[in-house]
């Protein structure tokens, strides 16, 4: 009894803590890294034009307007490129299922020199193809994971992608526009506003990667702020140039 408990235990406890992060991000990966592009793209273009001497009305303007091309140009190549992937998977999976339908014994016997060469014994790896091959659909799913590594009943939604894209990157851009929505009359507020949230971004980012919070946030600050000083040196540049 004693063996038995030791046992269930010790089960308990690794059901429990043998769980992984999403390593593929999921949604939070799409959503965090679509707002830091907003982030950094706005604050670099509104960076770049005050660094011109220009009004407080041209910085607003252009950080709106940097807002709304970006966002649209996000999600119509969010749409575009998923909507791409899809249809191509769809006609790879319409390739297998004919093959399916015409050449069912070949495609068992493909299946099973799958699972012989992971290392299942010849005989065992024959019967487990034939049994799953039994049913069409599956027989498809089974063979779309293995031969073209996708899930035929997990396939990304491109109208998901674009309007995740939309919304994460016009989140983004938003933030050093803001203090000047609000009233403000220079642009360290905005810069401050949107450097803090390039770090909590990068901070999130952490969470889908081995990297600590910390090291993730300040890696994403030096880059945006390095960005924004860049484009405002330009900025000044080219105003004391043209002007």
């Amino acid at each position: 009894m004693a063996v038995i408990e030791t046992q269930a235990t010790l089960h308990a406890a690794h059901r429990d803590n043998h769980t992984h992060r999403d390593v593929n991000g999921g949604w939070l990966r799409p959503a965090v890294f679509g707002a830091m592009d907003g982030l950094v793209s706005n604050l670099a273009l509104m960076t770049g034009v005050a660094g011109g001497a220009v009004s407080q009305q041209t910085i607003v303007i252009t950080g709106l307007a940097g807002l709304a091309a970006g966002a649209f140009s996000m999600a119509a190549g969010e749409y575009t490129s998923v909507a791409s992937q899809r249809e191509l998977v769809e006609a790879e999976l319409d390739v297998e299922r004919r093959e399916l339908r015409k050449h069912p014994q070949d495609e068992e016997e493909e299946l099973a020199a799958l699972y012989v060469a992971r290392g299942v014994e010849p005989e065992l790896a024959r019967e487990v193809a034939r049994q799953l091959s039994r049913d069409p659909e599956q027989a498809l799913e089974i063979h779309a994971r293995e031969e073209l590594g996708i899930d035929p009943g997990d396939l990304p939604s491109p109208l998901v992608a674009a309007v995740s894209s939309f919304g994460s990157f016009a989140l983004g851009a938003l933030l050093p526009v803001l203090p000047y929505l609000l009233g403000a009359t220079v642009l360290w507020p905005a810069v401050l506003l949107a450097l803090a949230g390039l770090f909590g971004c990068g901070a999130v980012v952490a969470r889908v990667t081995a990297r600590s919070w910390w090291y993730s946030g300040l890696r994403q600050l030096a880059l945006g702020g390095a960005a924004a000083g860049v484009t405002y040196a330009l900025g000044s540049l080219f105003g004391t140039a043209v002007g």
